[in-house]
């Protein structure tokens, strides 16, 4: 058994029932696949066997990659690299399924890099297939006035619709992680709120959340030196909290911050 490495976040899939069922999820035949953090390959295998057109494997550690290269040789095309600084745009001019028990410790700079680098225009992946700790898958599908909505569902909301297929037991992995793991599924929205820069909505939502449990006042003031006009077109009361309001009111105050900027 390959030993897995506590400081890049690797917990090993190894129950084959729920391999079985992430692999499932979707018709991969013919069609381009992308898997981060393969690990020691025991998804790639399944994978492999539903015949897709091409598989990409990006591993960052070089002993798994070497495990990867030995076991499936020529059958895959393997990048020994960090996902965070790679450009999943030049794998292909098609649109990629994307798998991923995903590291835990950077799991959400992952989801966040793959949604601010979206192009309005094109979106390079059709699906995304992930795995996070469910703390963290329960904050990417959290709605409004709920005690886990913040940064996370404000940015996947904003260009992707998320849903939840189920949670996996610590026994499932190894070595075993203290807690249970979550697996969602997205798809590309068609409609979205126009925004000219992600990073703008990433700064909205930080500074709003920075005291999720304080009025709106101060950083809407801090933002918008409490410009009347902007609450009254967007019926916003700086009495509420940042977790009382829904995206499109996020959205529509990232836009506004924009007009400022320009």
């Amino acid at each position: 058994m390959t030993k897995a490495k506590k400081s890049l976040g690797q917990n090993f899939l190894i129950d084959q029932n729920f391999i079985k069922k992430i692999v499932n999820l979707v018709d991969i035949k013919d069609k381009e696949v992308l898997e981060v953090g393969p690990g020691t390959g025991n998804l790639t295998f399944e994978i492999l066997k539903k015949n897709p057109k091409k598989i990409y494997l990006i591993e960052k550690d070089s002993k798994l990659s070497r495990i990867l290269n030995d076991r499936f040789g020529n059958k895959v095309a393997l990048f020994n690299d960090d996902i965070l600084n790679f450009n999943e745009k030049s794998l292909s001019r098609n649109q990629i399924t994307v798998f991923g028990n995903l590291p835990y410790n950077i799991s959400t700079e992952i989801l966040s890099k793959w949604i601010i680098n979206l192009n309005n225009q094109y979106c390079w992946f059709n699906q995304l297939i992930l795995m996070f700790q469910k703390e963290v898958a329960d904050r990417i599908i959290a709605n409004f006035n709920t005690s886990a909505y913040g940064r996370l569902a404000i940015l996947t909301n904003w260009r992707l619709k998320v849903k939840k297929i189920c949670d996996i037991p610590p026994k499932c992995f190894s070595p075993r992680p203290k807690v249970d793991s979550s697996v969602l599924y997205f798809l590309p929205k068609n409609n979205f709120v126009q925004i000219k820069d992600p990073k703008n909505l990433e700064t909205i939502s930080r500074i709003f959340f920075n005291h999720r449990r304080k009025m709106l006042k101060k950083p809407f003031n801090h933002l918008f030196n409490g410009d009347q006009k902007i609450l009254d077109k967007l019926k916003i009361d700086l009495n509420l909290r940042p977790q009382n309001l829904d995206f499109d009111t996020y959205y529509e105050l990232t836009r506004e911050y924009e007009k400022l900027r320009n």
